[in-house]
C-alpha cells in the first residue's frame, strides 16, 4: 500500500502569478455539441480547453537555464529525470514570519529537533505554512525565504532540490536573486509555490516526484509534484 500526497495548486485563469509572469487564459477550444454536430444546444460541454501560460505557473520547477544567462543552454528538456524523482524530506519553519529569511542555523535546528539528514540528491522541502496563511491575500508575495548563505549550504550537499510554499524561493529585494544565480553554480534547482506541506511534517522521508513537461528549450515548467509514502 501507498499513500500518495498531493503537493500541487490547481491552476485556474486569474491565478496569482509572480510579478510581471504571463497570466493565465483558459477558454472553451472544442464542446462535444460542436462534435456531434448540434446546432444551437442548449449546454456546451467542454471536450478540449485552450490554455495560455507561463513555464513558471503555480506550482514548478525552474531549469537551469532560467538562474543567469551563463546557463542558457541547460533548458529543462536536457536536465535529466534523476532530479525530480529523489527522496524527499519536509522541515518545519512554520515559526518564520513575512518576508523572514531562513538561514543555515535554521536548517541544522530543523533537521535535529526532526531527527532527519540532509542527504546527497535529496530534494528538501520548506515548511513555512504560508499557503495557507496567505494564498490570495495581499501578503501571498510577502513569504518567508532562504538566505544566500543557506541556498550554497544546501548546495554544497549536494542536494538535487528544494521546494517552498511561496511565489519565490529567497526574500524578494533581499536574497531572492542570490538564491537564482547560486543554484545555477551549483547545479541544483528548486521547486515554487507548492501546498499540503504541513501533511509532510513529523512523517520522516519520502519518496519525491516532481516531473516537468518536455519543453524544448524551456526555461521551467509546471508539475504535479507528490510525496509518496510506502505503508
Amino acid at each position: 500500500m501507498v499513500e500518495i500526497i498531493d503537493l500541487s495548486q490547481e491552476i485556474f485563469e486569474g491565478m496569482p502569478v509572480f510579478k510581471d509572469l504571463p497570466q493565465v487564459k483558459m477558454s472553451v477550444h472544442n464542446t462535444h455539441e460542436e462534435w456531434d454536430g448540434i446546432i444551437n444546444p442548449e449546454t456546451k460541454t467542454p471536450a478540449v480547453h485552450k490554455l495560455e501560460l507561463g513555464e513558471h505557473t503555480g506550482t514548478h520547477v525552474d531549469a537551469i537555464n532560467h538562474m543567469a544567462k551563463e546557463y542558457k543552454g541547460q533548458s529543462i528538456d536536457k536536465m535529466p529525470l534523476s532530479m525530480f524523482y529523489t527522496e524527499g524530506i519536509c522541515l518545519d519553519f512554520s515559526n518564520k514570519k513575512l518576508n523572514e529569511l531562513i538561514e543555515v542555523k535554521d536548517f541544522k535546528n530543523a533537521c535535529a529537533n526532526q531527527n532527519l539528514e540532509i542527504k546527497e540528491k535529496d530534494t528538501v522541502l520548506i515548511y513555512t505554512d504560508h499557503y495557507r496563511n496567505a494564498f490570495g491575500t495581499e501578503n501571498w508575495d510577502k513569504g518567508p525565504g532562504i538566505s544566500a548563505d543557506a541556498t550554497r549550504w544546501l548546495g554544497n550537499k549536494k542536494i538535487s532540490a528544494f521546494g517552498v510554499e511561496t511565489m519565490s524561493p529567497g526574500v524578494r529585494g533581499v536574497s531572492n536573486k542570490k538564491v537564482h544565480y547560486i543554484c545555477g553554480e551549483l547545479g541544483f534547482t528548486h521547486y515554487e509555490n507548492m501546498i499540503n506541506l504541513y501533511k509532510l511534517v513529523g512523517r520522516g522521508r519520502f519518496r519525491f516526484i516532481g516531473l516537468p513537461l518536455k519543453i524544448k528549450g524551456g526555461t521551467g515548467s509546471p508539475v504535479r509534484a507528490v510525496a509518496v509514502f510506502e505503508k
